[in-house]
């Protein structure tokens, strides 16, 4: 059939029944497959993207260019892209509480941290070849002095100069020499992100001189809350020994940058107070009992005072605290000399002021058995293998709070 055009030329109309033909059995498998791997490239391009901006959307102030004026007033830029070699087991929710026993109650945290992410589990995390090693030397009677590198970088930037000398999460060991000890470093964290990428891109090159074997955890604390500093350091000691049976744990303030090479980030034989000498207080120990800023504690010695209290919300009275009960548990305070035992503070504004501390204090004493890792109660959001420390985002769960 045809018919005359617009312009007068003819054009051939298709037959009906050559157009009905079209919808065969065959053809029309032909077009549901087609349509079936459509649908399926589709979901793989949706769910690909969405998982990278579910990745982006947590810790997102370290992962990509971040301009930003925090509280304490510290401007800076940090990671301008996620991390290359990150390892992300991240999860919605894990909730941990303690038994009386002091057995740490998790349903999740094992089996995530246990999984194909964490390759550098409890059974091969130091390993070493079949090689007997000489045991690593540490200390030195030589005056070694560290000069900090104050200057702001973006963490990408310090990944770039460290990364290829660590493994993920933070990790170092020493490669001719067998370690002595294996020490965790646990920095409690919130909102200093100028200070971290400053504290990072020192307290490794510091550290690595040392020959010792070490893994740095940054336990930050969701918003809401005052922030506890002492109930972070509880948690980053729980976590970490789910990943390794530390030795010892160095409790570290991210503002605070160590002088000289002499001050050993060892196991201590008594509770060590490393940060003895602070500029800030002009080079000279505030008081005999402070156990603040740097302090180093074996895994017995945590255990046996129960960890820290948990009570302490906004800044000021945790550490006299601790000191209180190392006393109590008939343990003294150890120091370096105070030349050697020199820090440098990174500048922040005052912190607010704990309003219970004192009362916490004098009433302290009686909650040594009850208040600390025995009975801390959290929730974990998430937690990252970043390539120079391994992070956790935790949420304390208390209802006795003072703003």
């Amino acid at each position: 059939m045809k018919l005359n055009s617009l312009y007068g030329n003819d054009i051939n109309i298709l037959n009906v029944d050559a157009v009905m033909s079209l919808f065969t059995t065959n053809n029309g498998v032909r077009a549901l497959l087609f349509v079936v791997c459509l649908l399926f490239l589709f979901n793989i391009i949706v769910n690909y993207f969405g998982y990278k901006n579910e990745n982006e959307s947590s810790f997102s102030k370290l992962r990509k260019i971040h301009n930003y004026t925090n509280t304490n007033g510290d401007n800076g830029v940090l990671y301008k892209i996620a991390p290359k070699h990150s390892l992300d087991a991240s999860i919605v929710l894990i909730s941990s509480t303690s038994e009386p026993n002091g057995r740490l109650v998790s349903n999740t945290v094992e089996s995530i941290l246990n999984s194909s992410h964490n390759v550098y589990s409890s059974t091969n995390l130091f390993t070493t070849s079949q090689i007997t090693f000489p045991e690593c030397i540490s200390s030195s009677n030589e005056e070694k002095l560290f000069v900090p590198n104050v200057t702001l970088e973006s963490l990408d930037v310090v990944e770039e100069e460290l990364g290829p000398l660590l493994e993920p999460g933070g990790f170092f060991q020493p490669k001719n020499c067998t370690p002595k000890h294996h020490v965790a470093i646990v920095v409690p964290f919130r909102d200093r992100y100028a200070h971290l990428s400053i504290f990072i891109r020192n307290i490794h090159p510091f550290l690595m001189r040392q020959n010792i074997a070490y893994r740095i955890f940054i336990v930050e604390q969701t918003n809401g809350k005052p922030f506890n500093r002492a109930a972070m350091m509880n948690i980053g000691f729980l976590e970490a020994l789910k990943i390794y049976p530390w030795d010892c744990f160095i409790f570290h303030d991210v503002d605070l940058l160590p002088l000289d090479e002499r001050n050993i980030y060892s196991c201590p034989r008594q509770p060590r107070h490393m940060s003895v000498a602070i500029d800030t207080l002009n080079y000279r120990l505030p008081y005999r009992a402070i156990f603040g800023g740097v302090s180093a504690m074996t895994t017995e010695h945590f255990r046996k005072v129960n960890g820290f209290s948990n009570s302490y919300f906004g800044w000021g009275g945790e550490d006299d605290d601790m000191s209180n009960r190392l006393k109590h548990a008939n343990l003294f305070i150890s120091r370096y000399p105070i030349n050697i035992a020199r820090y440098i503070m990174l500048k922040h504004r005052k912190e607010k002021a704990n309003p219970k501390r004192y009362e916490n204090l004098v009433n302290g004493i009686n909650r040594f058995e009850m208040d600390g890792i025995n009975s801390i109660k959290y929730d974990l959001y998430s937690i990252k293998y970043f390539p120079m420390f391994t992070w956790y985002l935790a949420e304390i769960k208390v209802s006795d709070v003072t703003s």
